[in-house]
């Protein structure tokens, strides 16, 4: 398969499909909308579990894990909840196939094996957690309780893209129970945070913390806070959402527990999670027509060395080179892999490793070991200088950094360039279609309002930002009056 990509200008929708599967992330599968991520995408999304866990437990929280199956009377106790997922749910109806009579070598499902309740697929857990937490709390003394799960979900999506919307995907879902609404509004907004801080400082992506609209929030939630990122298309991708679920849930499954005073009330709840759709958002965010652009806190291996030889001998001196180099980068914290396959040839591991996003890519020939130095590229600049054997280390050391802060300035401007504020609705619908991006805008606060302009313009508020200021204005589509400016954007 040709590795050359459609480019972003022209077909920016075809550009991300074909990446995903050419740079060896993901591919469709037999089960239709659900994908296959290969080893070098599952190892990217290992990177972000491993810190997102880190960053979990620092903040006090533990792994548990909870049944994918949640029996259908338990689905629907959050009535809200149940609505707002009910038409995304697959339901396991029976527990035995048995041969065909009718088809000799074809299998059926067995019509005596229907199950006394039918069991929804997890879309999300809160029914079954919830469930379970009613016999873990009795007290105040058996609060918080902070519950985080690394999982798989189905939501039966109709229309799918690997990635960013897959009817099974992987994801953590945080659920977390509190004695008092403060204790748990404050999680929430830790979590939102902690989100933020992964994404810009892991990912290199900026992204605006704000609050959800009622229509947009998560079915069941009072508040749902969320990370929002633009991607270069100019569409906005929702990174990740936490959610202040009140007592809801916990008056649906009859969660009490008697406080310090006594006296029984309900407990307040959070829930809060990322997934898989993190993949799509940094792709989008860095990537360009040569391939992926990886941020070396997230890249497989940050350093590639490729060997140019033409004898056997003259390899064994540049392996016996690479394993010195390798273990001093190793040391300073730096992984780095020598790809001394002899089935390629030196040009196709540059424009395979070009692809994959490898931040820098060291080349070692003849004349490198006499002169005791090395070509180094960056992925990011695409750029190329010849350094010291004896300052190799130190550079690529900084490199790191710098590479990491560069994408993320290069991602912050380029975001910041598409924020647009916006006072009537021509101008509204003008930036929307020829520039793209975040609009500010005020808006008179009603669901009537937003569901119309989503209707015109296919823009949905994607958030209410949290450092949002008070200021006087009339709403873009009506003129009602309004106190504050919302995001709107076309949004994946």
């Amino acid at each position: 398969m040709s590795k050359k990509l459609t480019s972003r200008a022209e077909d920016y929708s075809k550009w991300y499909n074909e990446l995903v599967v050419k740079a060896d992330l993901a591919e469709n599968s037999a089960v239709r909308g659900c994908m296959v991520i290969k080893p070098y995408g599952y190892a990217i999304w290992e990177k972000m579990q491993a810190e997102l866990d880190r960053m979990f437990k620092e903040t006090g929280h533990k792994n548990a894990y909870f049944p994918l199956f949640v029996p259908k009377s338990l689905f629907e106790a959050e009535e809200k909840n149940a609505e707002g997922f009910a038409k995304e749910c697959a339901v396991v109806t029976h527990y035995r196939l048995q041969n065909d009579p009718d088809k000799p070598g074809k299998l059926r499902v067995d019509p005596e094996a229907k199950l006394e309740e039918e069991l929804v697929v997890r879309p999300t857990s809160e029914a079954v957690i919830w469930n379970t937490y009613k016999g873990w709390i009795q007290s105040y003394r058996d609060l918080p309780i902070l519950i985080n799960q690394w999982a798989n979900v189905v939501r039966w999506e109709m229309r799918t893209r690997l990635f960013l919307r897959t009817a099974e995907f992987l994801w953590q879902e945080g659920h977390t129970a509190h004695a008092t609404r403060e204790e748990a509004v404050r999680e929430t907004e830790l979590m939102n945070n902690v989100y933020a801080s992964f994404a810009e400082n892991f990912m290199a992506i900026p992204v605006i913390k704000g609050v959800k609209t009622e229509s947009e929030r998560f079915a069941g939630a009072v508040d749902t806070y969320c990370i929002e990122a633009l991607m270069q298309d100019g569409k906005a991708l929702q990174a990740g959402t936490s959610h202040f679920l009140g007592q809801n849930f916990a008056k649906a499954f009859d969660v009490k527990f008697a406080n310090k005073e006594g006296n029984l009330d309900y407990v307040w709840a959070t829930s809060w999670g990322v997934s898989t759709r993190l993949m799509g958002a940094l792709i989008m965010t860095h990537s360009d027509d040569n391939g992926l652009v990886l941020p070396p806190n997230l890249a497989p291996d940050q350093v590639v060395i490729v060997p140019i030889y033409k004898s056997m001998e003259q390899l064994d001196e540049i392996s016996e080179l690479a394993q010195v180099i390798i273990s001093e980068l190793k040391e300073k914290g730096v992984s780095a892999k020598l790809d001394d396959r002899d089935t390629l040839r030196p040009g196709a591991k540059f424009a395979q490793h070009e692809l994959q996003g490898v931040p820098v890519r060291i080349a070692i020939g003849p004349k490198d070991l006499e002169n005791r130095t090395v070509e180094l590229a960056r992925r990011d600049t695409l750029t190329k200088e010849i350094v010291p054997l004896d300052t190799l280390t130190g550079k690529i050391e900084g490199l790191m950094e710098e590479i990491q802060v560069s994408l993320y300035k290069r991602a912050l401007e380029f975001r910041d360039n598409h924020i647009t504020e916006v006072d009537s609705f021509e101008s509204f619908k003008e930036v929307l279609e020829t520039k793209g991006g975040f609009i500010s805008a005020h808006w008179d606060g009603t669901a009537e309002t937003e569901a119309k302009i989503k209707e015109l313009t296919k823009a949905t508020i994607r958030c209410i930002p949290v450092d949002s200021k008070e200021e006087s204005g009339n709403c873009v589509l009506t003129g009602n009056p309004s106190s504050k400016r919302v995001l709107f954007a076309k949004a994946y």
